[in-house]
């Protein structure tokens, strides 16, 4: 299995340390930006798993930038932190920024692992039903066209306990 790719985003250097070294030994590849705008670019070549991003940045919030990644790249988890315990932006990150979580600075190191866990499980559970879906979408396509080729044949006549009455013909 390969590693699982996090992204971490905080224009403070020290808090991208102090979160690497959180997770050096959970197995994940971990790569930071410094810069929002940085992290979209990297998004353009390169696939991750989840993003944990502070939110009070210059240029571009956290939020601004979960937004962005959503609606670029749904399938990445996305996840909030931010050192001020503000309702608003908690509010808007749940229903813009569709975050997984919001974690807010001092984070609990167990916490955030255990959040990066599930989170993980999620995301596998968000991609299988995403290739069920597409498995199914599929399989109608094709019995949508037997039914073209032979009308009927979809029918299935049936007696009043539910046995499937065969016509000799």
């Amino acid at each position: 299995m390969t590693k699982r790719k996090i992204m971490l985003v905080d224009d403070e250097e020290f808090v991208l340390t102090s979160l690497t070294r959180s997770l050096r030994r959970e197995g994940y590849e971990l790569i930071s930006f410094t810069a929002a705008a940085d992290a979209l670019d990297y998004l353009n070549e390169n696939y991750v798993d989840a993003i944990i991003s502070d939110h009070r940045m210059p240029n571009m919030t956290g939020l601004e930038f979960l937004i962005r990644v959503r609606k670029k790249y749904p399938n990445i988890i996305r996840i909030l932190l931010t050192g001020y315990a503000d309702m608003e932006v908690a509010i808007r990150a749940v229903n813009e920024g569709k975050l997984y979580r919001f974690l807010t600075k001092p984070w609990n190191d167990e916490e955030l692992k255990v959040t990066l866990v599930n989170a993980m499980q999620v995301r596998d559970l968000l991609l299988r039903n995403e290739e069920l879906l597409k498995k199914i979408k599929k399989q109608e396509s094709y019995i949508k066209s037997l039914e073209a080729e032979h009308p009927g044949i979809g029918h299935v006549e049936r007696d009043k306990d539910g046995a499937i009455i065969i016509d000799d013909i």
